[in-house]
Formats: structure tokens, sequence, C-alpha cells
């Protein structure tokens, strides 16, 4: 039995994992998503919100604290100016997983491990009753233009009629043909 076991081993030494989560944790910041197994996301989700936990106290230990983890100032000062003042007043949850469908070749499930979308500010909600908005009219379907004869017979119209000249060789003039 492993007693006081906090993290899961993903099947790596230490060294590698900490170096798998670490990239996982710096493409999250570049990309604000990342595609991966749901094992690696849920361990590097922890250690991504620590990092905009640091994000938010900015200090200067947490400034190298988070450099230990990115290695790279510029994903430093984007955390810790774009990313940890949006969870300004908000005390947890800066990330999310969810689920994807299983991977092709090995049936491992994957997830997708995003930034929490924030708005910018949240209005305060008016309490008591709503008001009653009359029912609207369907809003009419727009029409498209009609394109010219001359556009229609250019375009394909199926798979096959794209490909066509593929297959099929044109007779140009001149010598050589």
């Amino acid at each position: 039995m492993r007693h006081a076991t906090r993290s899961q081993r993903l099947s790596l030494p230490s060294d590698q994992r900490d170096a798998l989560l670490h990239a996982l944790v710096r493409n999250l910041v570049i990309h604000g998503q990342i595609r991966t197994t749901r094992s690696r996301a849920k361990e590097a989700q922890r250690l991504a919100d620590r990092l905009v936990t640091l994000g938010k106290e900015g200090s200067v230990h947490a400034r190298r604290q988070a450099f230990r983890i990115l290695q790279d100032r510029t994903l430093v000062k984007k955390l810790f100016a774009e990313i940890a003042p949006r969870y300004g007043q908000v005390s947890g949850g800066y990330t999310r997983v969810m689920r994807l469908s299983l991977r092709r070749g090995d049936g491992a499930q994957q997830a997708l491990l995003a930034l929490s979308r924030l708005p910018a500010a949240q209005p305060a909600r008016p309490t008591g009753p709503r008001p009653v908005q009359p029912p609207q009219a369907p809003a009419a379907p727009k029409r498209q233009p009609v394109q010219p004869a001359e556009e229609a017979k250019k375009k394909p119209r199926g798979l096959f009629e794209g490909l066509r000249h593929i297959w099929t060789r044109q007779k140009k003039g001149g010598a050589g043909s």
C-alpha cells in the first residue's frame, strides 16, 4: 500500500515525469489549451493551477518559483501580466479538463486541458422578477446572391469533378504533346 501518494506515476521515472508535466504546462501557457491523455491532463492541471496562484501572488519569490517550472522569462511575464490577473477574485478552478474521444492507436482516453474563460467584468445580477418581453416573430432567412452562369461552370461540383484533371490528359497545342 502506497501511503501519502499525491500524484500518479504516469509510468515514468520521476525526472522524466517532471519534464513531461513542465512541458505540458509550458504549452498550456503558450496556447491556452492542450490535448493529451486524461491522466496527464489531470496531473498537469494541478501544476498549472499552482502556477496561476503564484501569478496572483506577484512577488519576486513567486516569479522565481514559476521560472523553475516554465524555464522561459517571456512565459513568466505572460503568466504574471496576462493570465493571472484574469482570475483576480477567483480562488481556484483556473483550468478545466474535458474528456475527448479515445485515441485510435491504443485506445487511451484523451482530454483537453484548457484555461477557464472568465468574463472581464461580471455585472451584478438584478434581484426581483424578470421583465416580461413580448414574443418576437422569427427573422426571415437570408437569401444567397445568385452566381453568374460562368462562375458556376468553373467551380467543381463534386469530389471527382475537382480531381478530373489528375486522371485525364488534356492536349495542349504545341510540340512534344
